[in-house]
């Protein structure tokens, strides 16, 4: 099969390639993820990409193995990005989530000091220690992420890495003695 003819409009086009391929697409991913929420994720990302190359896709095979090529990368992809999921059925759900949503004053307050504690002690240190933590920690960028986005060598990024920490555990051993 080749792409539908340029002659269709562009939604009549996209239309087509869903009704024809859609199914055999969303099927794969299904049973390769058996989670409806994230097939249907893939497969709305396996056409917007076959939809952005469709001025340099040339017939090498058959369209639908095309889009099958892209639906299988974008799963290895995610398997490497993906963190490992646990799915509980409705009865070991009960075990793990708590009764209520809410937490009780006293667990609130001691979290709202943790917290308070924690940025305190992170205004103490210097800008670049605090880009640098931040974006490993909350950003979760590799450092050598960190250091193309901040600018500065790798080992530069290290120590501040490393002398932010340090700074950061006096400070709080500090204010919890």
């Amino acid at each position: 099969m080749t792409l539908p003819s340029p002659a269709l409009g562009q939604q009549e086009r996209f239309a087509e390639w869903d009704r024809e391929h859609g199914p055999a697409v969303r099927g794969y991913l299904l049973a390769m993820t058996r989670r409806p929420d994230v097939a249907d994720d893939l497969a709305q990302d396996v056409f917007c990409r076959a939809w952005e190359a469709r001025e340099r896709y040339r017939e090498q095979g058959s369209f639908r193995a095309y889009l099958l090529r892209i639906a299988d990368r974008l799963l290895v992809d995610r398997s490497r990005r993906a963190r490992r999921e646990v799915t509980l059925d409705p009865e070991d759900w009960q075990y793990v989530e708590p009764a209520s949503g809410a937490r009780g004053p006293a667990r609130a307050a001691a979290h709202g000091e943790q917290v308070r504690r924690l940025n305190d002690a992170l205004q103490a240190l210097s800008p670049v220690q605090q880009r640098v933590l931040l974006l490993r920690y909350y950003g979760q960028l590799r450092f050598a992420e960190i250091a193309e986005a901040i600018g500065c060598p790798l080992g530069t990024v290290l120590s501040h890495c490393h002398r932010g920490l340090g700074a950061l555990r006096a400070r709080l051993v500090e204010d919890a003695g």
